[in-house]
């Protein structure tokens, strides 16, 4: 298993610089990760820097807290996938899901994924931490429905971040169907691995280096 392709490297904290930004795209390309995930303002100086590159530039929508307006996170897309990003991680409206506002909660995701077509990959954050068994299914379920490529546990802000359990219970749901990326405290190898084996096909980390580095030695 090359793990180093199943990581969007990723730098989301908001005093990132743009000398992180550069070393972050360097490290992608040296070690062979999926993408470089950073924030829509960085977006231009990726495509810049990966200009000829197979890395792909993956970027967020309504991040951290899902609580943008539809129509925001629709442009905040759009303007992304129009700038050189290939794949979009958006936050769905949690406070939506949680009211059991569902109908809210599909028009936020098909809105997203309208706007930057089918041929980019979609992949949408729930933030499990803050969401009952019940709660995480019926998300996946719409999530699926709506033509997302991905269901994604957390942002890893605020709250703790993927669990080898919720990925179990996510992959329960989405089968073959759909993949699921884990996000949010992944910080080594072991913790990767056990994530991969419960399901996930992706997974995001500001830690890919050292993960790729820790899984030579086993």
């Amino acid at each position: 298993m090359n793990i180093a392709q199943m990581i969007d490297h990723s730098l989301l904290k908001p005093d990132a610089t743009k000398e992180e930004i550069r070393n972050l795209c360097e490290e992608g390309e040296k070690y062979g990760f999926v993408s470089v995930c950073v924030n829509p303002v960085w977006v231009n100086l990726c495509a810049d820097l990966l200009e000829g590159s197979t890395l792909k530039i993956c970027t967020v929508s309504g991040f951290p807290l899902g609580a943008n307006k539809t129509e925001v996170k629709a442009k905040e897309a759009e303007t992304a996938i129009k700038e050189g990003a290939f794949e979009i991680d958006m936050v769905a409206n949690i406070g939506a899901l949680k009211s059991g506002d569902f109908k809210l909660v599909e028009e936020d995701i098909k809105a997203v994924r309208s706007a930057i077509g089918k041929e980019k990959i979609l992949k949408v954050i729930i933030e499990t931490a803050v969401l009952t068994n019940e709660e995480k299914i019926e998300a996946t379920q719409i999530i699926m429905a709506c033509g997302a490529d991905f269901v994604k546990t957390s942002t890893g802000f605020g709250y703790p971040g993927a669990t080898v359990e919720d990925v179990r219970l996510l992959k329960k749901v989405v089968g073959d169907k759909i993949r699921i990326k884990a996000s949010g405290g992944i910080r080594d190898y072991e913790t990767a691995l056990k994530l991969i084996e419960a399901g996930a096909s992706r997974i995001g980390t500001s830690a890919g280096v050292k993960i790729v580095e820790q899984s030579k030695s086993c």
